[in-house]
């Protein structure tokens, strides 16, 4: 038997979960409001929320798991990478209840957890297989040969894709957070409205700051030219920018198969829950007889549910951390 407690804080989303010999007993998630108000995360005040909410969390987690906390057998965190304010009240909390209960440490990597969420599925992708990891601050293409054997084959060479949906967003005057902004008025408009250049990168890196730039310089032209432009075209302005975007992801991953001769997908990280993106990741596996797996929505975002499960592999492995570890803002995958 197995009984795990998941931590999650790196950003702004407090989270515990249970996974009971492998399965997912319970999943508590608090969100913080508070800076929708400022167009985006504000460090401190992510971590003073996160003190307040992580006691409450990980109480209901282990209520609605329906278990003592003398039948936990270990404590998961996340390490890293995230916000240190944020990192550092998780880190701090899981490490006292391992000395309170006498139970193992075990620290995970908050970026191989989100691909690991995929085991949280029934039917997960057997190894090894391709994962594009999409979130706000990261971009990968991560060859998967086993949950402890994780190869970088491509990423990001400046700014993620999450960033370029929300920058994009909050040029529109979007509220935040405006990615998912984006997609809902994607789904309304005509993807081939307008052309925005795809930023080249070597291999098969990505990069996004110059496309951010080319959007920025299009809707100041044409907003001089017409000043009720963004409002007339709304729609087409963002299913445009959504599609260039997927493009430049799915040109990548289509590439990555091609070299590796992996033709089993999956997705991770929050702009996973992107519809749009599903959509052509689900005709590209049609169309090239693929493998696809899309996690949940609600594995798509932080969570501690990806946490407790990559945690899983390292309690089996018996791979532990001590009372040392410290939180590791820039954690290298």
């Amino acid at each position: 038997m197995s009984v795990i407690l998941a931590i999650e804080s790196s950003c702004d989303d407090t989270s515990a979960a249970i996974l009971y010999n492998g399965k997912l007993r319970s999943h508590v998630v608090a969100s913080q409001k508070v800076h929708e108000l400022y167009g985006g995360v504000v460090p401190e005040l992510a971590s003073r929320a996160h003190q307040q909410h992580i006691v409450p969390v990980v109480h209901q987690a282990i209520q609605q798991a329906n278990i003592t906390k003398k039948e936990i057998q270990a404590v998961a965190f996340t390490k890293g990478p995230g916000l240190l304010g944020s990192l550092l009240v998780g880190v701090s909390f899981a490490k006292s209840l391992s000395l309170a209960w006498n139970v193992p440490l075990i620290e995970v990597d908050h970026m191989k957890a989100h691909i690991l969420a995929h085991f949280l599925d029934p039917q997960p992708p057997g190894f090894p297989f391709i994962c594009l990891t999409v979130s706000g601050g990261h971009t990968q293409l991560v060859q998967v040969n086993a949950a402890d054997d994780m190869l970088v084959l491509g990423q990001t060479q400046d700014d993620a894709v999450g960033e370029a949906f929300d920058k994009t967003a909050k040029m529109l005057g979007l509220p935040y957070p405006g990615g998912p902004m984006i997609d809902q008025w994607a789904s309304k408009g005509n993807p081939l409205a307008f052309k925005f250049p795809s930023t080249e990168a070597p291999g098969l890196n990505f990069s996004f700051s110059g496309i951010k730039t080319a959007f920025l310089y299009f809707m100041r032209k044409r907003t001089m030219e017409d000043p009720s432009f963004q409002e007339n075209n709304m729609a087409d302005i963002c299913a445009s920018m959504q599609h260039t975007l997927i493009g430049m992801l799915t040109e990548k991953l289509h590439l990555a198969v091609k070299q590796t001769g992996i033709t089993r997908i999956a997705i991770a990280g929050g702009v996973s829950a992107n519809k749009g993106l599903r959509k052509a990741l689900q005709e590209l596996s049609d169309k090239h007889a693929w493998q696809l797996h899309i996690p949940a929505f609600e594995y798509c975002t932080d969570n501690a549910a990806m946490i407790a499960m990559a945690a899983s592999f390292k309690l089996e492995a018996g791979v532990f951390a001590d009372q040392f570890v410290t939180p590791d803002p820039r954690l290298e995958f």
